[in-house]
């Protein structure tokens, strides 16, 4: 690509240089996706940037001679990146997923299986590294190269964590809050995790002697002996004096990682065999009599689609959704929902929160806010006078005939409107904060009963 962006000084013909728009949009997008998976956030915008830049859809009129300084200055920028990345890349070992010959597997069994209570599940391919008593040396190492368990990691297909870094990136004010909206700044800075964090959620802790440093990741989840779900965790040790570099004892755990997924793969495939050749009851071999072949995945929310994608951002998965419930579990701390003198909506204790509608929207909000006893869809027509004389006070103007139209069809209950509003109304809150929370703040009622608006009377000011 620099070698293409270079000719560019030369006289070429005008399609050439349409052709050059393409490809560095299609390397600097894959570039910035990347960098992006690696966490590299710097990389990352400043190739996105470059994306943008050289898209051919709408183009930017820099002329021939500041192009060229342009194409001189990347070109530059990307033989260096060249170098410095060959330069990274030495530091690791090369690494090719190598298939598991089942005579040279490792010995199997429960050696290093550590059960976890259920909600300490890791997501698959998670590793996340513990440590009942530090290794100093280790410690260091880590945290003195902090990409190093990431750029490992996107190499051996796994999610190497390192606790102390993901908080820290946790520790982002505006994640926490959607969470806990009404913590303060003290209270967000006071967060923190050591590598012995998973260690308090052991089944048996006298497990606890088996872990020194290490990585554990979660195999399946099983029905416990006191009838609860546990977590059959694998631990998989580390150490600074086993005479092995760091890299190549994660590459090993990798190895045992793939060849442990291969028997329970096969033994798996021998149950399902014999069940379908047999009707009678099948007993699975004791080492998996006792957890079914399943890892279970992360529940999703359903989110509306006006706030999906900014709660995707807040949201988190697998370890750092737990670290995150235990940390800060949402609970009934509810605010205060002040309407002021000019209608604005204000969350006085979820740090002066202002929840933001369009008009109309906003006339329905305050209109069930009026009823706290609920109101039957089928009866909206009834409220039409009472809910055009709030629209009217949001709308200082006056209501014009469309205005006056769309008050007729959102309290028509034959028309879909009303339902439209207060879908909208659910995203203005859940994209702020927590459904667990802001459900008591949204209209809210099962299929032909009352809609109403569930927050505490005592709550509500009216300014």
């Amino acid at each position: 690509m620099a070698a293409v962006l270079l000719l560019c000084l030369a006289p070429m013909p005008y399609g050439y240089f349409q052709l050059v728009r393409l490809l560095a949009t299609l390397l600097f997008g894959a570039m910035a996706y990347r960098y992006y998976q690696e966490r590299r956030e710097g990389l990352a915008y400043a190739c996105g940037t470059l994306a943008l830049l050289f898209q051919p859809f709408y183009k930017i009129a820099l002329g021939r001679a500041l192009w060229n300084v342009m194409d001189v200055i990347v070109a530059a920028g990307l033989i260096i990146l060249f170098f410095v990345e060959h330069r990274r890349e030495r530091r690791l070992p090369d690494i090719e997923p190598a298939p598991i010959i089942p005579d040279e597997q490792p010995a199997l069994g429960a050696r290093n299986r550590i059960e976890f209570q259920l909600d300490s599940r890791l997501a698959p391919r998670e590793l996340v590294y513990v440590a009942s008593t530090e290794d100093a040396a280790l410690k260091e190492f880590f945290e003195t190269n902090p990409d190093f368990l990431g750029t490992l990691g996107l190499k051996l297909g796994l999610n190497l964590i390192y606790l102390p870094f993901l908080i820290r990136r946790l520790k982002n004010k505006q994640v926490l809050q959607y969470r806990a909206p009404y913590l303060s700044d003290a209270e967000l800075d006071d967060i923190n995790v050591g590598n012995d964090f998973m260690l308090q959620y052991l089944t048996h802790p006298a497990d606890k002697e088996r872990i020194t440093q290490g990585f554990i990741r979660t195999e399946s989840i099983h029905r416990g002996n006191d009838g609860n779900d546990c977590a059959v965790n694998r631990f998989y040790p580390l150490s600074s004096a086993s005479g092995e570099s760091v890299d190549s004892q994660i590459h090993n755990i990798s190895l045992q990682i793939k060849a442990e997924d291969l028997h329970q793969q096969q033994l798996l495939e021998q149950h399902r065999s014999m069940s379908s050749s047999s009707k009678s009851t099948f007993r699975l071999p004791d080492e998996l009599s006792d957890q079914p072949m399943i890892i279970r995945d992360d529940d999703t929310d359903e989110l509306l689609e006006e706030v999906r994608e900014r709660i995707a951002t807040l949201r988190q998965r697998g370890i750092a959704e737990h670290i995150l419930e235990q940390l800060i579990h949402p609970d009934n701390r509810l605010s205060r929902l002040v309407v002021t003198q000019d209608y604005r909506i204000l969350l006085p204790d979820y740090n002066n929160m202002e929840i933001k509608m369009e008009p109309l929207m906003k006339a329905v909000y305050l209109f069930f806010l009026r009823h706290p006893e609920g109101i039957l869809f089928k009866n909206l027509p009834s409220y039409r006078q009472e809910l055009t004389d709030i629209y009217a006070k949001l709308r200082p103007m006056g209501l014009t005939d469309k205005a006056l139209k769309s008050i007729e069809d959102v309290t028509n209950p034959l028309q879909n409107s009303i339902n439209e509003k207060c879908a909208r109304i659910k995203a203005a809150f859940i994209g702020q904060f927590d459904e667990y929370m802001a459900k008591s703040y949204y209209i809210s009622g099962q299929r032909g009963e009352k809609k109403r608006i569930t927050l505490p009377q005592h709550l509500i000011v009216w300014e």
